[in-house]
């Protein structure tokens, strides 16, 4: 473990020379950029999109479209195909992605504590973790649910064979309020939020609360480099694009800490058919959770901390989503502070 440490700090120093921002850039940015959300546009966005109403993409010079993506990994196939210039990605799907060979660069961190937890109900039979020994608990399947497990139960002494463990997609939210699972991996901020709009007692262990360190959910993500030039290095118009994007989702994620019903509303304003209670309620969770201030912190801000990456990829490496020979290369593709 100290070796990933070790590759990890090592890392983050080669990366500073590379990724958006640095001598040569040229001067202004460059008109026209895409932006690929992880997901259906929900409350997480509305920094995003309280920077676009406020005009801070005009201001930099950026006429940014904003597209929702078809599936949650279309991010970085998206900008390995160049039809993107950048998007928002789970932290653990950009890890996986670098562990497979692309050359992408997290340059922010859009929300920033784990959203992941697991979610018990009803909550009168489950008041803790060691309290899920002999349930039947749902996981979607995908690589992170077993991690996000394994941390809540090991913080009550368990394991997974200790539980009942099912893979049932993304129906955690029905299967939760029906009584047919006792327990699920789910994210507090939207399912948990659901659950409670449907009036379901549940209990909500995040994963941060339990074992796993704050990490960055969600970053905001780049090419690494381009044809032609050497790899994880992008050319002085597309660190210009980079950077000026980074700098605008920074003040608009300001933005809602000042004021967060504009930021709400620049959201449900850009798209109105999103059920607006739903929302608010989610919006209401992350701002009272602190969700996209980074640790100690009260203000919300992108700033990318590499200490917390490093605790992420340790977690990560230790709880079997990535291959611990991959850290060196996972660590490269986070761009350390002062590199916009």
């Amino acid at each position: 473990m100290r070796r990933v440490v070790a590759l990890l700090a090592a890392a983050l120093l080669v990366v500073a020379a590379s990724g958006c921002g640095g001598d040569g850039a040229e001067p202004g940015a460059p008109e026209g950029a895409t932006l690929v959300l992880d997901f259906q546009p929900n409350a997480v966005h509305a920094g995003i999109y309280a920077a676009r109403m406020r005009g801070f993409f005009e201001d930099a010079g950026l006429d940014l479209e904003i597209r929702e993506p078809s599936a949650t990994a279309d991010g970085a196939k998206l900008l390995q195909a160049r039809r993107a210039d950048l998007a928002i990605m789970d932290v653990n799907d950009f890890g996986i992605a670098r562990e497979r060979g692309l050359d992408l660069v997290a340059i922010a961190a859009i929300v920033q504590r784990p959203l992941a937890a697991v979610i018990a109900a009803p909550a009168s039979e489950i008041r803790r973790p060691a309290d899920l020994a002999g349930t039947t608990v749902g996981v979607t399947g995908v690589p992170s649910d077993d991690a996000v497990l394994r941390t809540v139960l090991a913080a009550a002494g368990l394991d997974v064979e200790d539980v009942d463990r099912q893979t049932i997609g993304f129906e955690s939210v029905p299967l939760l309020a029906a009584g047919k699972v006792d327990a699920a991996t789910a994210f507090w901020n939207a399912e948990g939020v659901e659950l409670q709009r449907r009036g379901a007692p549940t209990r909500e262990f995040r994963v941060d609360e339990f074992g796993a360190p704050r990490y960055p959910e969600l970053v905001l993500a780049v090419r690494g480099g381009d044809e032609g030039s050497a790899p994880g290095r992008s050319t002085p118009a597309d660190r210009e694009t980079a950077c000026a994007v980074r700098a605008a989702l920074d003040r608009g994620y300001s933005v809602i800490g000042e004021s967060p019903d504009e930021g709400l509303d620049a959201l449900l304003d850009a798209v109105p058919e999103l059920d607006w209670e739903s929302q608010w309620e989610q919006f209401t969770a992350l701002m009272r959770a602190r969700a996209f201030a980074p640790q100690g912190q009260r203000e919300p801000s992108v700033e990318l901390n590499p200490r917390l990456i490093m605790r992420w990829l340790l977690w990560a490496t230790e709880k079997g989503i990535l291959e611990p020979k991959s850290s060196e290369a996972v660590a490269a593709g986070f761009a350390p502070r002062g590199t916009c």
